[in-house]
């Protein structure tokens, strides 16, 4: 069809666009005004005619249209070999390779075969009729869909008799369909990570892109445009150089990989173990890992080959390596340091940089570490400790001299505390004095001072000395003196005398003489 002179200038434009600009195709017919197919077909043919850019100067419009829109050749129809459509599909599923490489490929062999849109059309009309799990088209290694299965597994424990329902975690790699799946205690989110680690460990390599569902294990807030991720989950995909990319929420289409996973697993492996008996998790996922393999090797029923041929041509060699350690489980939290420079992390106290007081920070803990981060840096690392109530604090982390930060001083609470009284002060001292270091008291004498505003300054004072007289100094004892009055009670009260009861069928002490 003939080109007017308004379409050859928006060719042209399209191509200025393309080359200089380096502009997509949406933002091309955006500009241009013009569909993406349009722009798409312009510079095809941009790409079959043998064009440079930029163009010379002795090619006008009229060269360019004849160059871009030739006629149509005559030639007589005769048989045209077949398209060995399992050899394209298994094709389009290998990185960056398009219908349209395919096609140039196929004509360079022959020249004389179909064109490119009759060859897409009977390549779409072919997938139509093969196996669904197997229709949707995913880069080699890109994509590993995970979800909790909806069915459970019973264990049976002998001793109480109770049976406990195990979750079945799955995790299928989009290119292949090679399918992983384990038995999991709960659905929490050690249970989550966890079989995240063992399934890269199955694979012997990590996939471009998570993909789960939104689950409230690793999703903590779904939301269609922006979820929030678990940091958890999301620290796990950082060490193994993965990207987390949840399903969009009400758009079932975004799974249909990971769904059809879950339900052949359950047709394939949980129906058939539905009436054994298992007495451990560990033989249970002895069981899956034999059903695993023979699901895995089972071969497809329109198309070659098996699960565990296609991930051996095309995900294996696709997917990314294993770190040389594994990941260990981390939990994060929000944490706000207190006015001694220590963060507390299930009642132990872990010192950080002074000049961070009350900068709310990130905790990493795992098993054995806490790590403290301030916007995103590391402002310090402690062994982790099991014993509530104590202090790990480290020396650099103290200032060099307690009255340059907030004036924050022993002697300042004392002072506060002869406010309320002697008695007061005194135990403030004490406690301040009994510490490793002074500063591990200020939160105790802190909340010494502030129980003033629960109750009246006389009875702060008596309880202090009262908690002086029995040695009970710390914080917990004194609120638990103020809570209950004991402040008003003398230390030791006389205790009436038991009278003796008389009666005749009370025998008295000399009945057995």
């Amino acid at each position: 069809m003939p080109a007017t002179r308004l379409t050859m200038r928006k060719i042209r434009e399209v191509l200025r666009l393309t080359f200089d600009c380096h502009l997509t195709k949406r933002q091309i017919a955006k500009s241009c005004r013009i569909a993406r197919s349009t722009v798409a077909e312009y510079l095809r043919r941009f790409t079959a005619s043998g064009l440079s850019w930029p163009l010379s100067p002795e090619t006008d419009d009229e060269r360019l249209e004849q160059l871009l829109f030739p006629p149509a050749a005559v030639v007589a129809d005769k048989p045209r070999e077949p398209l060995d459509f399992v050899s394209i599909h298994r094709e389009l599923r290998r990185k960056a390779v398009t219908l349209m490489l395919l096609w140039q490929e196929y004509k360079a062999a022959d020249p004389e075969g179909y064109q490119y849109s009759q060859f897409c059309h009977l390549y779409h009309q072919w997938k139509g009729q093969i196996d669904p799990l197997m229709r949707l088209e995913h880069p080699a290694g890109e994509t590993l869909f995970v979800d909790w299965a909806g069915m459970t597994a019973d264990i049976f424990d002998p001793p109480s008799g109770e049976v406990q329902h195990a979750q079945i975690f799955v995790a299928v790699l989009a290119a292949s369909g090679y399918t992983y799946a384990e038995a999991t205690a709960t659905q929490q989110l050690p249970d989550w990570i966890g079989a995240h680690c063992r399934a890269f460990t199955f694979f012997n390599g990590v996939s471009q892109l998570l993909v789960p569902d939104n689950t409230r294990t690793g999703i903590t807030k779904a939301c269609f445009y922006e979820p929030d991720i678990n940091p958890s989950y999301l620290d796990m995909a950082h060490h193994y150089g993965t990207a987390i990319l949840p399903t969009r929420v009400r758009k079932p289409r975004d799974k249909a990989m990971g769904e059809g996973a879950v339900l052949l697993v359950e047709r394939w492996i949980l129906a058939r173990i539905r009436n054994e008996t298992f007495f451990s998790l560990s033989d249970l996922n002895r069981r899956l890992r034999g059903l695993i393999e023979d699901l895995n090797g089972r071969p497809f029923q329109k198309l070659p080959g098996s699960r565990r041929s296609a991930f051996e041509e095309i995900d294996r060699p696709a997917l990314k390596p294993l770190p040389a350690q594994p990941y260990q489980f981390a939990e994060w939290k929000k944490a706000t340091v207190n006015i001694d420079y220590h963060v507390e992390l299930e009642r132990h106290y872990y010192s950080v940089p002074y000049r961070l007081l009350r900068k709310k920070l990130d905790v990493r803990c795992t098993e054995n570490t806490v790590e403290c981060f301030y916007q995103n840096t590391r402002v310090a690392s402690h062994i982790r400790s099991y014993l509530p109530g104590r202090h790990t604090t480290l020396k650099e982390h103290m200032p060099p001299n307690h009255q340059r930060w907030l004036e924050w001083t022993p002697e300042r609470f004392i002072r506060w505390g002869q406010k309320v009284g002697p008695a007061c002060a005194t135990l403030i001292q004490t406690i301040i004095s009994t510490r490793a270091h002074p500063q591990q008291g200020f939160r105790a004498a802190l909340g010494i001072l502030r129980l003033e505003k629960s109750y009246d300054a006389p009875r702060l004072e008596m309880a202090c000395q009262r908690a002086l007289d029995i040695g009970a100094t710390s914080y917990r004892s004194l609120q638990s003196i103020l809570k209950k009055g004991l402040e008003r009670k003398g230390l030791c009260e006389p205790q009436q005398p038991i009278a003796a009861i008389e009666h005749d069928n009370i025998r008295g002490a000399t009945y057995y003489r």
